[in-house]
């Protein structure tokens, strides 16, 4: 999903007059802010010269000149392989990051598209958005430094035991005009809402720090036990060497903590409300669950490798049933490309009930697979790790009582609401992206 640490948005006026004295781009005639996205500012310009996107890179994680050099860098060399993407305009002087007042801008072609969802794409269209993704994690290994992705791996190893890549093959890059490799062309993504069916065990009796212990105890590895292979099925858990820390995925102590505390805050808000109430109920929903699989956390991930970061529909643009750009490579990065590719799912295939459109996601996984070289038993591990992540994640939730921001409120019904569809259906969900 995508998220970041940045305080809501504020209205903000680019310096445009400083800015447009960098570039060839003319004299500015509308500035209007582009509501979509959850990270940095971005702004629909028009000029006596044509139309553009200005980007404001605001957020802290992603704005150090280094990662915009790398993300610039990097849709440079991936739209001379021909993949769909809005690389920056240079400036007078060649760099692509004009910084006025202390703030980092870029200065992008207006790509003229729409944002399509799962609900909106037939079958044949889910292969081709799984071997667009397939396309890029494939296209970022040729194109991005080999040493980046080995400090990826070895950060991965010392946290996890995540296996060293065996290289993912060389795939053919897209076409200029956004087909496949097999001149198949690329299409669309769907929206959701909400289903409150399942209901949760009401009460708890322990404590946040008895459960906190019964957590670990009941993840703690035996001597001299390894890590299993994660396979379709539930995979059963023993942590790595007992010597030896092991990144199992999030912390079932330390959600537990963090549920009792968004109970609280939720009681504690007034008025109380609709989204107060589903709050609670999913909050106590979660609990329950957690309790139950507690002994599921996944030991290790998969192979890493270059990926977007943040694959989503509001990422990607359409034109027709082709591809226009992926756009907001703020979150590119090493990491287990397989997760990417279900959680791109989880939020393309999304129904608004909170249930995955399977049969869809059978069809894109079986294009991203074949595309990016990925194996079913990675995408089985994938599905586990990512199961976790969701089971423990509460982004919305803090966002809405920490920080007062409720710009992902949206989002939080199917969200919520598919974590627990996802455990009833575990077994169908794996088989959907290994099958």
């Amino acid at each position: 999903m995508p998220r970041s640490p940045v305080p809501p948005l504020k209205p903000h006026a680019p310096p445009l007059v400083a800015l447009l004295r960098q570039y060839a781009a003319g004299s500015a005639l509308a500035c209007d802010p582009v509501d979509q996205g959850l990270l940095n500012r971005g702004y629909r310009l028009r000029t006596t010269r044509g139309r553009y996107f200005l980007k404001h890179h605001f957020d802290p994680e992603t704005a150090a000149p280094e990662a915009i050099a790398r993300q610039h860098g990097a849709t440079q060399r991936l739209a001379a392989l021909g993949v769909p993407v809005a690389p920056p305009l240079p400036a007078h002087d060649g760099r692509t990051v004009a910084v006025v007042g202390g703030h980092a801008y870029a200065l992008h072609p207006w790509i003229e598209g729409r944002h399509r969802h799962g609900a909106q794409l037939t079958a044949e269209q889910c292969g081709r958005l799984g071997a667009l993704l397939g396309v890029v994690h494939a296209s970022l290994e040729r194109v991005m430094p080999v040493e980046g992705r080995e400090q990826g791996e070895k950060g991965a190893s010392a946290g996890g035991g995540a296996r060293t890549d065996e290289g993912a093959p060389d795939s053919e890059p897209l076409t200029p005009s956004g087909g496949t490799p097999d001149g198949r062309r690329l299409a669309p993504p769907g929206e959701r809402v909400p289903d409150d069916r399942h209901r949760a065990r009401a009460g708890r009796s322990a404590s946040s720090a008895e459960r906190a212990a019964s957590v670990r105890r009941a993840t703690a590895p035996a001597h001299g036990a390894r890590a299993e292979k994660p396979h379709a099925g539930h995979p059963p858990v023993r942590n790595g060497e007992a010597t030896t820390p092991v990144d199992a995925g999030a912390d079932p102590a330390a959600t537990f903590a963090l549920i009792d505390d968004l109970l609280a805050r939720v009681r504690g808000h007034r008025p109380a409300d609709s989204f107060d109430e589903l709050a609670r109920h999913r909050l106590l929903e979660r609990r329950s669950l957690l309790e139950q699989h507690v002994g599921r956390r996944p030991p290790h991930g998969g192979p890493v490798g270059w990926v977007h970061g943040d694959f989503h529909p509001f990422n990607l643009l359409y034109r027709g049933d082709a591809p226009a750009a992926i756009v907001d490579w703020d979150r590119l990065g090493v990491k287990p490309r397989a997760e990417e590719a279900v959680r791109a799912a989880a939020i393309f295939f999304v129904r608004p009930a909170g249930t995955l459109d399977l049969p869809k996601v059978r069809a894109y996984a079986r294009a991203y697979r074949r595309t990016a070289g990925a194996t079913p038993s990675e995408l089985a591990a994938a599905v586990h790790r990512v199961w976790w992540e969701r089971l423990n994640d509460f982004w919305m939730l803090r966002w809405h009582y920490e920080r007062g921001d409720t710009r992902a409120d949206s989002q939080f019904p199917a969200a919520s609401a598919l974590v627990v569809w996802w455990t009833r259906e575990y077994e169908a969900v794996c088989d959907a992206f290994v099958g």
